[in-house]
């Protein structure tokens, strides 16, 4: 898979993406391989750069049948979504300023949050206030609380509608 993944993440590159996750889901004829592609700067993936990018893959795939072994697969590509999961630091660090929701491992109490509020927690849905290579960290009414990644269970943005947001 990590022949694949290296694959999908240069022909995303020719395409102006980057390859924001992937995955191989199903069994037997229903195995699919996904793709989510990003752009790495603010912009908006297009359903051409989705086509673009399934066809380049597409072609190096079908040459090599040895590459996904097992024979028939669907491919997908889309983007991530408004509510994408995050799962690698640059995902964490695209979403400083923004809502964001972690299910931690364990409680927060075991990372050193003392604030009786917020130490038997096991999730946070608060603005991410940084990110960098070991984890993430938030300030709410005062109380730091920072998570180390290898705690993170499951984390994705949380996609805010606002008023004046055109629908």
């Amino acid at each position: 898979m990590a022949k694949v993944e290296k694959i999908a993440n240069d022909v995303a590159a020719a395409q102006g993406c980057v390859l924001y996750d992937i995955e191989f889901v199903g069994l037997g004829k229903g195995r699919t391989l996904r793709l989510f592609i990003d752009r790495e700067e603010e912009g908006a993936i297009s359903i051409e750069d989705c086509t673009n990018v399934s066809r380049g893959l597409s072609e190096i795939l079908d040459a090599d049948e040895e590459m996904i072994p097992g024979g028939e697969y669907n491919l997908e590509v889309s983007t991530p979504g408004l509510d994408r999961h995050l799962k690698k630091p640059w995902h964490f660090k695209k979403a400083i300023g923004k809502k964001v929701y972690i299910k931690t491992t364990k409680s927060l109490e075991s990372m050193g949050v003392e604030d009786k509020k917020w130490k038997s927690a096991k999730t946070v849905e608060e603005v991410l206030e940084s990110a960098d290579e070991q984890g993430v960290r938030f300030v709410v009414k005062d109380v730091e609380i920072k998570i180390p990644y290898a705690m993170i269970d499951r984390a994705k943005l949380v996609f805010e509608y606002t008023k004046g947001q055109k629908k």
